[in-house]
């Protein structure tokens, strides 16, 4: 039987917001040139626009921000470092003992839909 999959439409509503949220998690891992790999880049698109419409960024820490927007896509720090490519780097980052690099930013803002501007603000390590 084959798998009838919505069309998407610009996100107008939480329900929507939510529908393709799940959806995106459903096909997050989808093969490149595969038409589910375009439907996740449109998911992208399409949620990234919403969110930037309804929400507004939390006052926080950059940090606390990738941690954030982590649980909101349902990563672990295993993710970061597969798109970043260094596990120990991303421990030290995500406990506060090495700063954000720009290639970290430029990753990060894409993969987890936040603004390079707000991953550039300074924080203090520990």
């Amino acid at each position: 039987m084959k798998n009838i999959k919505p069309d998407w439409f610009l996100i107008d509503n939480e329900q929507e917001y939510e529908n393709a949220l799940a959806r995106y998690q459903e096909i997050k891992y989808a093969l490149p040139n595969s038409n589910d790999y375009k439907e996740k880049l449109l998911l992208a698109h399409l949620i990234s626009e919403f969110e930037d419409k309804t929400s507004e960024l939390p006052n926080v820490d950059p940090i606390e921000m990738i941690k954030i927007r982590m649980e909101d896509f349902g990563y672990k720090s295993i993710d970061l470092a597969n798109e970043y490519g260094d596990k120990g780097t991303i421990s030290k980052v995500l406990n506060y003992k090495q700063a954000l690099s720009l290639t970290m930013v430029r990753k990060f803002s894409k993969l987890l839909h936040i603004p390079a501007d707000a991953l550039i603000s300074e924080y203090e390590l520990r």
